[in-house]
């Protein structure tokens, strides 16, 4: 593909939810050509994110599946972004907040890989856990809002065990760290400690920790990641991988072939060094024992 072609993260998404949009207003994609006077197959290209997206197309597509005003806003931007060589997506007023990228790219992917060394993944997360998460992360939010914000979290969670499309293959390393750091109470931990070990036992998940007595390792520099990988669907090559890394400011969405072949040796090491999924479980039983008697 030509470099030139822009990022796919952003076409991908604009694509996705321009589709949605079109389902919603009940049109096909005949009607909507002869409505906008194009072909079917420039409108085809749009919707799976094949190449760069002109903004008066999308205002023209917004407008014919009566769009309410921020989310137009919002995807006309993101057109802009389809030109850009790689895509820096900062979170703040630009793109609002319920417009979640990688909310729509994790409910794709086919294989989900992450690294952690702080919190447990949000899909992993138990109800008062995640409460307690926010409660730090936001602490200026209402309670009301993070009550939803949980519930939007909670909802994720089903990905892991859908039967169509097919659930994920979720491989996960955690710091042991992760499961020494208390949030909330001691229920709270002692629960969301228990919740792994039940989601380590669906047969699509892999649950491993990575041992404090391991030392520095590759992780520590190349801080949390995921990695998220495609099904191939009904083309010959599915859509690139990506990896996913989050900082205070904004995420960064990496989809070259050498990025995400960098991260790959990362995560080769890191499960050379985790242990195995059995002895995973039996640390977390250990910490549980712990929590209690503490």
């Amino acid at each position: 593909m030509a470099d030139d072609a822009g990022s796919t993260v952003p076409r991908r998404q604009l694509g996705r939810m321009l589709r949605q949009l079109r389902a919603e207003a009940r049109m096909t994609l005949d009607g909507v050509a002869e409505e906008l006077e194009c072909s079917r197959q420039k409108l085809w290209r749009i919707e799976t994110g094949i190449g760069p997206v002109r903004a008066v197309d999308v205002k023209g597509l917004c407008d014919l599946y009566g769009v309410r005003p921020e989310l137009r806003e919002a995807l006309i931007a993101l057109a802009g972004e389809t030109r850009a060589r790689g895509w820096w997506h900062a979170y703040g007023d630009t793109i609002p907040e319920w417009f979640q990228l990688y909310v729509g790219l994790e409910n794709a992917a086919a294989h989900l890989r992450f690294f952690k060394n702080t919190l447990v993944p949000g899909i992993f997360q138990s109800r008062d856990y995640a409460h307690g998460v926010y409660q730090v992360d936001q602490p200026d939010m209402s309670e009301e809002d993070r009550q939803r914000a949980v519930e939007i979290r909670l909802r994720r969670q089903s990905l892991l065990s859908r039967r169509l499309p097919r659930a994920p293959e979720t491989q996960v390393i955690l710091c042991e760290s992760v499961l020494l750091r208390p949030v909330g109470d001691q229920a709270t931990m002692t629960g969301q400690l228990r919740r792994l070990l039940a989601d380590s036992e669906l047969p699509n998940v892999s649950i491993r920790v990575l041992p404090l007595a391991a030392g520095p390792h590759h992780g520590t520099v190349a801080g949390e990641f995921v990695m998220l990988e495609f099904p191939t669907g009904n083309r010959t090559t599915s859509e690139p991988p990506i990896v996913y890394s989050e900082s205070v400011t904004g995420a960064l969405y990496l989809d070259r072939p050498a990025e995400f072949a960098t991260y790959e040796n990362v995560w080769a090491s890191l499960t050379a060094l985790a242990l195995d999924e059995g002895q995973s479980r039996q640390l977390i039983n250990k910490i549980i024992g712990e929590v209690h008697h503490g």
